[in-house]
This record gives structure tokens, sequence and C-alpha cells, in this order.
């Protein structure tokens, strides 16, 4: 498998975006950006042996430095809400930007996502993997030590997209990193995604309040709509009168994954039965925030002219927990210095047969 690089585009201020393309001996095909490291392109067959597209995205780089959906990016120092925008870490107090009322959201909004990544080919004979990577000096977004990040995508010949995250940090600090990509498996121009159905593996999640920020209890998810222990279609709840959809305007919430502790295993799966495409998520962390795209609003352009209207994708975003630093109950997101933070998301790509 060889990559192929393209220029992308040009961003306002002069900086060059490339583009580099992965095809395996499956035709499937991915394509990731220098820009942010976003996850740019999955074209996937469906069981009838049809391509299409199943990831949300622009086709010009100017679109993503404007994108408040975060199409694809890769987020951090920290994924998810810091309720109160500040955090205290070894006696010290650290404030960070006030971007999502009180709260701070996603590390903005000096993302990462608006950074050209230094990148790098490296190929092996059986798989080629993508690396990107930067570096984050004391106080960038707000937290402390100056860190070296990198974010490793490879597409195997099985078509999964195998995300690794790697950070070290001369200084104690937060590391919590994710993949922002959204998700359409009948296409990323095909409208509406609430026709299709998702399975998690957890049968708790962390309530939160009306901002977002978990309230520190972990609920089970037993005889609420936040039940998705078996497959359900996503639409089918998620306008209930039910507190917690009501405040997150639908799906936006984490769950509680099983057997966290034991490495990587399946955190959840999607399926659309008229294509028969299933993607199947894995992770070796804690968390997992499904979001159902409650507010995309299809105001920029996508891909092809497509318009991404309220929830025409949903991400499934592996992290830890919402405001971790907060709740001594949840797994800790603080990185000692000079540690290293390593961790796997696999998404994988199948087929089913049509129904």
């Amino acid at each position: 498998m060889a990559c192929r690089k393209v220029l992308f585009g040009m961003l306002p201020d002069g900086r060059q975006v490339n583009q580099y393309i992965l095809v395996n001996a499956r035709g499937t095909e991915a394509a990731f950006l220098d820009l942010g490291a976003i996850w740019n392109t999955m074209k996937v067959a469906d069981a009838a042996g049809n391509t299409a597209d199943v990831v949300l995205g622009y086709d010009k780089p100017e679109y993503y430095l404007q994108d408040g959906a975060y199409f694809g990016s890769i987020i951090g120092r920290n994924a998810n809400r810091i309720g109160g925008a500040g955090f205290q870490l070894n006696g010290t107090t650290y404030s960070l930007a006030f971007n999502d009322g009180n709260n701070n959201l996603h590390s903005g909004p000096d993302l990462y996502r608006n950074r050209i990544w230094e990148t790098e080919v490296e190929e092996t004979e059986e798989e080629t993997t993508l690396i990107f990577s930067l570096w984050s000096e004391d106080m960038d977004q707000g937290y402390p030590g100056r860190a070296r990040i990198e974010v490793r995508y490879t597409l195997t010949e099985d078509d999964c997209i195998k995300i690794q995250y790697h950070m070290v940090c001369n200084k104690d600090t937060i590391a919590n990193f994710t993949n922002h990509s959204y998700f359409n498996l009948a296409g990323h121009n095909s409208g509406s995604a609430m026709d299709q159905e998702v399975w998690i593996n957890a049968v708790r999640f962390t309530p939160a309040d009306q901002g977002s920020i978990p309230t520190g209890e972990i609920q089970s998810v037993k005889g609420t709509p936040m039940d998705f222990t078996e497959y359900k279609v996503i639409g089918h709840e998620i306008d209930d009168n039910y507190e917690q959809l009501v405040w997150g305007n639908g799906y936006d919430h984490n769950w509680v994954l099983n057997d966290y502790g034991n490495g990587l295993r399946l955190a959840a799966k999607a399926r659309d039965k008229k294509s028969g495409r299933v993607l199947e998520t894995y992770t070796d962390l804690p968390g997992i925030q499904f979001y159902a795209g409650n507010y995309l609003d299809g105001k920029l352009p996508g891909k092809d002219g497509a318009a991404y209207g309220k929830r025409h994708g949903y991400c499934f975003e592996t992290q830890y927990y919402p405001d971790a630093i907060h709740h001594m109950n949840f797994p800790s997101p603080i990185l000692k210095a000079g540690e290293e933070y390593k961790t796997t998301t696999i998404y994988r790509f199948l087929t089913e047969k049509q129904q």
C-alpha cells in the first residue's frame, strides 16, 4: 500500500494544505490532511459493492477553519468539556478560554485543528502509516508543559482505520485526545442518519447538567433512552421528553465503557441496514461520547456541495470522561511529567447482508 500526496488547497494566510491518500488492496480509500491531522474522506463499499464516502467534511481547507462541528479533527490537549474553563493541578490554578458558555470545549478556540502538522509516511510490507506530529509549548491553550504530540493513522487491509495517540510532556498536565469524525454509513451526502442503528458496550453513562458538564454521578442506562445495550435506531427515542435528552438537544453524552483496563475492546457499533455497511469502534479508553449531530446546521458547503443539516452524521469520540479533572471518581486524564500517553482507537468498516 502506498501513499499519494496532493495539494488540497491554500489557506487565506497563505499556508499550503496537503492531502494524503491511502488505498488498500480492496480499493478502500482514506484521506487525511496535514491541517489539523483531519480525517477528510473514507470511501468504503456497501454490501452490493457500491462505494461511498461515509465521513462528513469539506472540499476546501478554509471551511475547516470556520467549522464549529470539528469534522474529522484531532482534539487535544483535552477533548470535550472542562467545567468553569479551568482546573487546579499540583496546587496551581490554570485558566482556559470560555468558549462554551461558562466552560471550555475541546481546548478551543486555539485549536490543534487550525495548525499545520509535521507529516511523515512510514511504509512496511504490510501497511502504510501516516504520522502527524507537533510541538505544543508550555501554556499552549492554557495547559502546563511543553509537549510532543503524535497521531498515527493506518489503513489496514481489512478496512480498519487505526489511530494511535502519543504524547510526552515535561510537566504534569492533561492528556485526553480524540478524533471528531462524523459518520453516515449511507454516505456523507445522504441526509439524516437517524434511521441507522447503534449499539454501545456500556450499561452506565455520566449524566450531565444543562451545560453538558457531568454531575459526577455514574448512572445505569436501564429503563432510559440512553440504553444501547442492544442495537437501536438512533432516532427512535432521541426526542423523548427525558431530561438528559432535552438538555443535550438529543444524544451528546459520555457512556462508561465496560471492561476498562483490559486493553483494546469493542466499544460501539453502528449499522445501516439499507446499504449493509457496519462500523465497529474499538478502544482502550474508559469512555465514548456518542454525539448525534444535534447542532449541525448546513451553513458551510460540505464535500460535493452537500448541506449537512441537523443529525446528518454522528460521532463515536473515544476519550476520558468529560470534566474528569474535577471528578475524583472518574479515571484521571492527568499525564505525569516524562511519562507516555499512549492510546489506540480503531474504526473498522465491514458489511453484512442488506435488509
